[in-house]
């Protein structure tokens, strides 16, 4: 299984809009991505402009599907202006489940 973690912060008064773009990615996987079988998205409860994703795909094909799809290329539009900082990303094999 192949994944990725994201850590991603708002600038402040944007926290709404970042939130909504990816409730809007993670709808999109929902409903188009079968080979992504995981599309997590917290807000941290203590610093709610921080933003972390997990994502879980069958293989790295599956994973550049998602990357290259047009949902992710809108979330980045969106995202891009108001992001506070760089975003913080882990690709990895994962090697345990529950």
């Amino acid at each position: 299984m192949k994944t990725i973690s994201a850590i991603l912060r708002a600038k402040p008064g944007a926290e709404a809009t970042l939130r909504a773009a990816l409730l809007d990615v993670a709808a999109h996987v929902a409903d188009n991505e079968p080979d992504t079988v995981g599309f997590f998205v917290s807000q941290d409860a203590g610093d709610p402009a921080r933003f972390t994703t997990y994502e879980r795909f069958v293989d790295q094909a599956a994973m550049d599907r998602h990357n290259g799809s047009a949902a992710v290329a809108r979330f980045f539009a969106i995202a891009q202006p108001i992001l506070d900082g760089e975003v913080v990303l882990v690709t990895a094999d994962e090697i345990s489940e529950r």
